[in-house]
């Protein structure tokens, strides 16, 4: 049997050749014993319970006038009115930043001192098990390490990709509309940096061993910190060969597996997700084995197919989508989610929703107030990369059914994540009944920004306090669910799942089994009453089922 060092030289042998495995692996396995010796060393890995949810939140999405750290906001907020009804709170990137909202990271280590420090980090841990992200496609070109290179000093000078414009990258998958390479002033003379998703984001070179040595430090350094989970974003773009796409590398996996097997070696309590905005059978790659990758992936295509479903109050595609889904190993499970800080992704509903579908659907969004997001093709046309709106308002068409019908409509949506097998990730603006901020889009242009609404600490807590406001309502009813869910072996992320499709196409159908209890989830996604043979069956949602599913009402069924 090979030993776990071995494991370790066997990736650093793929990745760079023997004769710099043989130089790397010491530095590789210094790591590892640092996170031996480190207070959160564990004897044991906990698998995921039907405890776990996580929501997504930015570290200053609830703001506080005059207070200087908007963390110990969000913190007091979450023990105040959330409470337990979540386990896990994943802040977006935390760290010094100069765009896109965190994902332009000046230091890997630093905490932003407008949202806060480390102490509040852990603070926060005290209450929540935490998840980090890990931005390992690309710094800030304000970095450190970017003005090293800019300076032509090593080993910096190596820690980026420098490119020849005069190549042919016509087969690289451009997830943006902005240009592949970026033009920067050096000491030696201009030069052509990679640039995957703007100007200001500059990619890393993975080419070079001592960058990965970099990048597997913040890995440790996050795990020590408290990281339970660790977002790995953008992972599929961080390996480039040239005549590919320039995505999913062979190295890419033998990277992911590098991470797993250190913090595993480390005796470490932290797993691992990967986010890749891709087709399915792509996303899905990410699970390797099912014990050497990813412990979590993205469940992309369930934004885009449960608006679909709504829009359309037909799940026939959702429901043969979902009676398809399989993990590969018994300790992997699917994040389920419907909204997060980016849009609704388009690419993983290609091949599920037909084409012109997804084209009504994005009209739609853009009828509702919302944007859609374009990618380039590469052969000078583009096509939808994800849409870009709050999920409450690409439900709803404000003024078209009551407000409490809208309300109803939203938890049922909502309902699709906590009854499907997996972890459910829960962004803080679907948990509070928040809608589009257009002004936020006004203000900085960026299509994004009409889901990333800071919001007033006041201002939200009278409104919760007032018990017939939206936001109160939704926070009310989606508790209610959590609560009732983590309290519920069957919806256990490695309970079976049994998806029902005759029941009728206006409600969305599932079974969760395990140790011979057995539950069945109904979501009617309709707005007329559905006649369902349950009759007499215990609803742990509410009263005895009478055998009828009122529009949008959701029943978890003693069966």
């Amino acid at each position: 049997m090979k030993t776990d060092d071995h494991l370790i030289k066997e990736e650093l042998t793929f990745l760079y050749g023997t004769e710099t495995a043989e130089a790397y692996l010491p530095k590789v396995l210094e790591k590892v014993s640092r996170l031996r010796t480190s207070q959160k060393s564990t004897s044991g890995r906990k698998r995921l319970s039907e405890k776990d949810s996580i929501l997504i939140t930015y570290g200053d999405n609830i703001r506080k006038r005059h207070a200087s750290h908007s963390l110990v906001t969000l913190h007091h907020f979450l023990c105040t009115y959330v409470g337990n009804s979540i386990s896990t709170v994943h802040i977006l990137p935390f760290f010094p930043y100069t765009s896109d909202d965190g994902f332009s990271i000046v230091d890997y280590k630093e905490v932003d001192p407008k949202v806060g420090n480390w102490q509040d980090v852990e603070s926060l841990g005290q209450d929540y098990k935490l998840m980090f992200d890990l931005v390992a496609n690309h710094c800030s070109r304000s970095s450190r390490w970017f003005k090293e290179y800019l300076a032509c000093r090593r080993p910096y000078s190596n820690y980026f990709i420098t490119c020849d414009p005069e190549a042919d990258y016509c087969k690289v998958f451009r997830p943006r509309l902005q240009p592949l390479l970026t033009p920067v002033d050096t000491t030696e003379g201009k030069k052509y940096v990679w640039t995957t998703f703007s100007s200001d984001q500059i990619d890393l070179n993975y080419a070079n061993p001592d960058l990965l040595m970099e990048i597997l430090d913040v890995l440790c350094f996050y795990a020590i910190k408290g990281a339970s989970i660790i977002r790995l974003d953008a992972i599929a773009f961080i390996w480039k060969q040239a005549g590919t796409r320039c995505l999913h590398q062979p190295q890419v996996y033998s990277i992911i597996r590098l991470m797993r097997k250190m913090l595993e070696m480390g005796k470490m309590d932290v797993k691992i997700i990967t986010e890749t905005n891709v087709p399915h059978k792509e996303n899905i790659s990410y699970f390797g084995n099912g014990s050497d990758e990813a412990t979590m992936v993205y469940n992309f295509p369930l934004p885009p197919l449960t608006l679909y479903t709504f829009m359309r109050q037909d799940t026939t595609i959702l429901t043969n989508w979902a009676a398809t889904l399989e993990t590969p190993g018994p300790d992997t499970a699917f994040f389920n989610f419907l909204a997060s800080h980016d849009g609704i992704g388009l690419m993983s509903a290609r091949g599920i929703i037909p084409k012109e579908e997804i084209v009504l659907m994005a009209d739609r969004v853009q009828e509702q107030g919302g944007h859609v997001s374009f990618k380039d093709n590469g052969n000078g046309t583009k096509s939808g990369y994800e849409l870009n709106i709050n999920f409450f308002d690409a439900l709803n068409i404000a003024g078209k059914i009551p407000e409490d019908a809208e309300i109803c409509r939203f938890l049922a949506s909502q309902a699709i994540i906590l009854s499907l097998k997996g972890v459910p990730g829960i962004y803080i603006h679907s948990l509070l009944g928040n809608r589009n901020d257009t002004e936020g889009v006004q203000s900085t242009g960026c299509y994004r920004s009409i889901n990333r609404e800071k919001l007033d600490y006041d201002s939200l807590t009278q409104k919760l306090q007032d018990g017939s406001s939206i936001n109160a309502k939704v926070l009310k009813g989606y508790r209610k669910m959590l609560d009732i869910r983590k309290e519920e072996p069957c919806f256990s992320p490695y309970a079976g799942q049994q998806v029902l499709k005759d029941i009728d196409k206006r409600v969305f159908a599932l079974e969760r089994s395990i140790n011979g209890r057995t539950i069945c989830c109904l979501i009617n996604v309709s707005s007329t009453e559905v006649q369902i043979g349950y009759k007499g069956k215990r609803n742990l949602l509410g009263s005895v089922f009478q055998g009828v599913l009122a529009p949008y009402q959701v029943a978890w069924l003693e069966v």
